[in-house]
């Protein structure tokens, strides 16, 4: 049973800061169709991220780089006309943003305007500040990401934990610190040391939403399929699941299919 304010009709940017502020824990999840989209606004979550995630678990794909702008915007148009509730964030994928900040708001005025979500989030540091400035000076809301940044997977040549040595943990503070100051909303911190997650999130004002990063950041998300279980082959430290509909959905069909072939299905119940 969620246990969601059901006073708040309408998650904004200003709501989720209203969380830290006050020390309520921040609820997020991706979602990614129509269906799935509605299940996760009615049970309560207060941030929805159509992640670039969409190219592992709904294209198959193993990286998150080959997903483009387009397929973006298709996955964020089904979420946003599922949602009542919650804040709808939206990737800017790979490729949309890097390379300069005019391509950078091009893109985010896309996703926004053709799918009407609430706001956008990129990857990086330091080295993308001129295209998070640019986008919002558009009046984009804008969430950073930092550590494991999975569109840099071929940069970091790993999935490990990042920022564990110093001279990453300083440059990681440091980006967190920048991108509060241009005026970021939030950041999502991905699989770092949980003493640096407490570290970032105690210095700054803005709410951080961990993701393999221990319990000290002011909210938390995962990938819905894995939550589920869905995917059974990722099975990091970080992963709670919660449910295993692998086994639930592989059980249902194959009575399916053992119904057809008895058959039991149709029944004269079953046909007009």
């Amino acid at each position: 049973m969620s246990v969601h304010n059901p006073d708040i009709k309408r998650i904004t940017t200003h709501v989720i800061q209203a969380l830290k502020n006050k020390g309520e824990k921040i609820s997020a999840l991706t979602a990614y169709d129509y269906s799935m989209a509605r299940l996760v606004d009615a049970a309560g979550v207060e941030l929805i991220l159509v992640g670039d995630s969409a190219s592992n678990v709904m294209a198959g794909y193993e990286t998150t780089l080959p997903i483009t702008l387009d397929q973006m915007i298709y996955h964020a148009t089904s979420v946003v006309r599922a949602v009542k509730r919650a804040l709808v964030v939206v990737d800017l994928p790979f490729g949309s943003y890097q390379g300069n900040s005019s391509e950078a708001l091009r893109s985010a005025i896309r996703i926004m305007k053709e799918s009407g979500a609430h706001a956008v989030k990129l990857e990086g540091g330091l080295e993308v500040k001129e295209s998070i400035m640019r986008v919002l000076s558009a009046g984009v809301p804008v969430m950073g990401h930092l550590g494991l940044t999975p569109q840099s997977i071929y940069k970091f040549g790993t999935y490990a934990v990042r920022a564990k040595e110093e001279v990453e943990a300083r440059k990681l503070i440091d980006d967190a610190k920048m991108l509060e100051e241009i005026g970021c909303f939030g950041i999502v911190l991905e699989k770092i040391p949980a003493a640096l997650t407490k570290q970032v999130s105690e210095s700054l004002t803005i709410p951080t939403i961990g993701i393999g990063a221990g319990p000290h950041a002011d909210g938390q998300i995962l990938v819905l399929h894995d939550l589920l279980g869905i995917t059974k082959e990722f099975k990091p430290r970080f992963l709670r699941r919660y449910a295993d509909l692998h086994t639930v959905i592989t059980d249902a069909i194959g009575h399916y299919v053992d119904d057809i072939k008895d058959r039991e299905f149709p029944s004269p119940e079953e046909a007009y």
